[in-house]
């Protein structure tokens, strides 16, 4: 392809296509399912979808079909089907996944900035699924224009958008069954909800973490007493907590206790993390708002990496039971609920490690006191295939045409439920897991934005990279 071709498309198609569009998504409050209990009646998640199909439709895409999937009880689904370019016809399908489900608001955003409101400050976009993962459905159509402009060749893309990735995708293998027959034999994948340490260069997601998550419920009364006249009678629900929890974590080094959530690292993984910390010493101690005097897990970078991605870590992400501390009256309480979420290895079997976490809260409980294990969820991590000789290549090129500085690979600490689905489903093909994240993105949090720039020079190299698969 016209280097300089697909460059013009990218930018502009950017400046006065993708931006005014992506601001709108922005400013919809398209909550992911677990976060709105009345998210179908609420309507926004389907005017998120709406919005983007829309827009698309009204793109340059020879060919291109829209269709709004919604199963019944289910959150919709965008599927656009993009016909392959002439002598491309024998490559498969390439899936270009990303989502359009939103995090929660969040308190404290800067002033001039709120969760629903696009700003434009400084070559970033502020706002809540800006980067995560808003921006991804326009970047891959307009990474598909871009080799149409430029004179070059894609085989058959699926572009699928859906609405419950930050729920943890629970009903995408639902959709994927139902979809089997039109994907056809996917080949390549590209995903967009990644990303990596800095803007200068392309980062690829090399693996997964997988997540076990449960709510274990403590009771130990039939209602609350005066602590004066239970304590020292009556255990207290939160001290039984504090066992059942040492039992699956050591509360001295964080290293959870289940063999179950524990893999041996690949040598390759450990090189890639020691490779990483080497190229950014002091990086993953400065990313975070540590409090005065707080020290990081390890004082060895690589270690702190593998931490992040190759070892299973418990959080404890919610709590009930528990008053707040200004009206806190003096009383032994009757339970304690937490929230727990596991993040587990890649190649970790996550439906094993959640029967293993079941048995191991349940059996035994100190008192007799009644555990109750609710809300349980389990999806593995995913580890990347090797990369084909093609993919390499491509990769090299636009590493040195599009971002002057060669490309790299890292583990993520997160889950993106997808990719082991379709690793699953599709054991041959290539897989691109990259975007614009960036280490201080602030996905989830408050102040999320978009660095435009960087986005635009990911389109770029997916639209070189969508040129090669077809070349292959």
């Amino acid at each position: 392809m016209d280097q300089g071709k697909v460059r013009e498309a990218v930018v502009s198609g950017w400046a006065d296509q993708v931006l005014p569009s992506l601001a709108e998504l922005v400013e919809i409050p398209a909550l992911s399912p677990t976060f709105d209990a009345s998210w179908e009646a609420n309507g926004q998640l389907r005017a998120a979808v709406d919005h983007v199909a829309h827009w698309i439709a009204a793109r340059n895409l020879p060919g291109a079909q829209l269709d709004i999937v919604q199963l019944e009880g289910r959150s919709p689904l965008l599927l656009v089907d993009v016909p392959a370019t002439r002598g491309a016809a024998d490559k498969g399908t390439v899936v270009l996944y990303g989502h359009l489900d939103k995090q929660p608001p969040v308190g404290g955003w800067s002033e001039g900035l709120g969760p629903w409101k696009a700003v434009f400050r400084d070559g970033r976009l502020y706002g809540r699924g800006a980067v995560d993962d808003g921006y991804a459905g326009y970047a891959a159509t307009t990474a598909l224009e871009a080799v149409h402009a430029a004179g070059g060749s894609h085989a058959r893309a699926i572009l699928l958008l859906e609405t419950g990735e930050e729920s943890g995708s629970p009903d995408l293998p639902a959709y994927i069954e139902h979809l089997a027959g039109r994907l056809g034999e996917v080949t390549f994948v590209v995903c967009l909800d990644a990303g990596g340490g800095d803007y200068e260069r392309l980062w690829l997601t090399s693996s997964l973490r997988g997540v076990v998550q449960v709510t274990v419920t403590v009771r130990v009364l039939e209602a609350a007493q005066h602590s004066g006249m239970a304590s020292g009678i009556v255990p207290s629900s939160f001290r039984i907590m504090r066992e059942l929890l040492d039992r699956v974590e050591d509360s001295a080094t964080g290293e959870v206790k289940l063999g179950e959530m524990t893999v041996t690292i690949p040598a390759e993984r450990r090189a890639e993390a020691e490779a990483a910390a080497a190229s950014d010493p002091g990086a993953a101690r400065r990313l975070y708002p540590l409090v005065e005097g707080m020290q990081t897990a390890s004082d060895d970078d690589a270690e702190l990496v593998l931490g992040n991605t190759w070892r299973p870590t418990l959080s404890v992400i919610g709590a009930a039971g528990l008053p707040e501390p200004a009206i806190a009256g003096n009383v032994l309480r009757a339970w304690t609920a937490l929230r727990l979420s596991f993040r587990i290895p890649p190649m970790a079997d996550a439906q094993a490690a959640r029967a293993a976490l079941e048995k191991i809260l349940t059996t035994n409980v100190p008192y007799g006191a009644k555990v109750e294990l609710s809300d349980l969820a389990a999806e593995n991590g995913w580890n990347a295939p090797a990369l084909a000789p093609w993919l390499g290549a491509a990769l090299a090129q636009v590493s040195e045409d599009v971002f002057g500085m060669p490309h790299r690979s890292i583990g993520i600490g997160g889950s993106v439920p997808f990719m082991e689905l379709l690793g699953r489903l599709y054991p041959r093909a290539q897989f691109l897991v990259t975007g614009a994240l960036g280490a201080d993105s602030n996905m989830h949090v408050p102040d999320e934005w978009l660095n435009i720039g960087f986005a635009e020079q990911v389109t770029e190299a997916v639209a070189h990279i969508l040129d090669a698969h077809a070349r292959s």
